[in-house]
């Protein structure tokens, strides 16, 4: 795929044939193989991040749950999602950070999973800028609706993987080429998956619908970067940047607002 305007080109071309930019060493021809058997693909940089992220906040939290205040109680003051706090306390920026905290190993790690597969296509496909674009929204969305129709406490990354599904929907409907409705209808069935898992007690379903939904709206606004301009290039670049500013800004919130165990006693 080619850097600059994301078109596909063969492994021997050295510039696009499409907007005539230089192509070095595919990715994962610059990187140690760090895949087993196969079965585990290269994860690219942003990706990784996250997933690091997301496992430091879990060990702070289980650290900080030993303390005698409880899972909850530890979930909600690192920023965990819950209603009367969003509306009523007006700590708008629970809707970003509780999509890096999980409640248990097992959601840890099956979320990891699904982002670790999924991530790396859709920063492939769309960019990075666009990715952290996509994944910042869905992230935003999933809470916010979760709030409005679930203001209980709820935790995870699969509001931002619902909408890195979503972006996978979007590529396939504005791709009407036979790749793009083979992309468009494997999607779609992990949306019925996704769904269906919801329905299982204790899963924020509609955390997973306005994260499906956000992802959806921002990647077919936002396209594929084929055939785009620098100028519109440059732009997702600030908003990828603004992304993480904000992103960054809501945990600043989060450790003003930390209460030590002895307050919440």
């Amino acid at each position: 795929m080619c850097p600059h305007c994301r078109a596909f080109i063969t492994t021997s071309d050295r510039v696009c044939p499409y907007c005539n930019e230089n192509v070095g060493p595919r990715y994962v021809e610059r990187l140690p193989d760090l895949k087993i058997g196969g079965l585990i693909p290269q994860a690219q940089f942003t990706t990784v991040l996250i997933l690091l992220i997301n496992a430091g906040l879990f060990i702070a939290t289980q650290l900080f749950a030993r303390n005698g205040v409880g899972d909850n109680i530890a979930l909600w003051d690192f920023g965990g999602k819950y209603g009367p706090s969003i509306w009523q306390e007006h700590e708008w920026w629970r809707v970003i950070t509780a999509g890096f905290l999980h409640g248990g190993m097992m959601h840890i790690m099956m979320n990891s999973w699904a982002l670790y597969q999924l991530g790396m296509q859709v920063e492939e496909l769309y960019g990075t800028a666009r990715y952290l674009a996509i994944y910042f929204c869905a992230t935003a969305g999933g809470f916010y609706l979760s709030a409005r129709m679930n203001p209980g406490l709820s935790i995870g990354s699969s509001a931002g993987i619902a909408g890195l599904i979503g972006a996978m929907v979007a590529f396939g409907v504005i791709n009407r080429s036979t790749v793009g409705r083979a992309i468009r209808n494997f999607y779609l069935q992990s949306v019925v998956f996704l769904i269906a898992m919801g329905l299982i007690p204790g899963i924020d379903n509609w955390a997973h619908m306005g994260g499906l939904a956000a992802g959806f709206c921002i990647a077919y606004i936002a396209g594929t970067p084929i055939h785009s301009s620098r100028s519109k290039e440059a732009m997702w670049r600030v908003l990828g940047t603004a992304c993480v500013l904000m992103t960054v800004f809501c945990f600043l919130m989060v450790y003003t607002h930390f209460q030590s165990p002895n307050q919440i006693r």
